[in-house]
C-alpha cells in the first residue's frame, strides 16, 4: 500500500471515484449526496499538492484532499493549525478496508510534521454510521449546525446538517 500524491494522470479516476462515491451515496443516503465537483478545483488541489490517493497493486483505492483552511464551513471556529481533510472516496474493489483509519494515521504525521495541531473534518446529514465510523478512527464528533452561509460551497452543503470531527494532535 502506497500513499502518495495524485497527479494530473489521476483526474478521469478521481472522478471515477467521485462518481461511485455518489452513486453509493445514492443509495445508502438518499437524503444527501455529493454534486459533481469542479474540474479546476481538483486539478488546483493537485497542483497545490493537495490531493492525495492510496494505491494497493497498481490500483487506486482511495482519495481524498486537504486544505489548510477552511473557513466557510468551521466559521468562527477555523484555525491555520489544522489540516482540513475533505472528499474521501474509495474505490469500491477495495470497500471495507477502513482506509479513513489509515488516512488519520497518515494525516497525524502530517500534521506533526507541518506544525499543525488538529485533524479536522466535516460530513453532511446526521448519518450515524458514519459518525461512529470517524469517532472509532479517533476523531471526537464536536456536533451538528447548519451553516449560516453556504454559497460558495458545492450544493450538498446548501441548507444541510453539517457533521464537525475533529483530533487533536498530541
Amino acid at each position: 500500500m502506497t500513499l502518495t500524491n495524485s497527479t494530473l494522470d489521476d483526474i478521469p479516476e478521481i472522478f471515477r471515484l467521485y462518481k461511485l462515491a455518489t452513486d453509493f451515496q445514492v443509495i445508502k443516503f438518499p437524503e444527501n449526496q455529493w454534486p459533481v465537483f469542479d474540474k479546476k478545483l481538483v486539478t488546483r488541489e493537485i497542483l497545490e499538492k493537495r490531493q492525495y490517493k492510496l494505491v494497493i497493486k497498481n490500483k487506486t483505492a482511495c482519495v481524498w484532499a486537504i486544505t489548510f483552511n477552511d473557513a466557510q464551513i468551521w466559521e468562527e471556529r477555523d484555525n491555520n493549525t489544522s489540516i482540513y481533510i475533505h472528499r474521501i472516496a474509495t474505490n469500491p474493489d477495495f470497500r471495507g478496508n477502513n482506509f479513513v483509519q489509515e488516512i488519520v494515521d497518515w494525516a497525524r504525521v502530517y500534521a506533526k510534521s507541518n506544525n499543525k495541531t488538529h485533524i479536522r473534518l466535516d460530513t453532511c446529514g446526521n448519518n450515524v454510521r458514519l459518525i461512529k465510523h470517524y469517532t472509532d478512527c479517533g476523531f471526537t464528533f464536536l456536533g451538528i449546525n447548519t451553516l449560516k452561509n453556504a454559497s460558495d460551497l458545492p450544493s450538498h452543503y446548501k441548507n444541510a446538517d453539517v457533521c464537525f470531527f475533529e483530533i487533536k494532535i498530541a
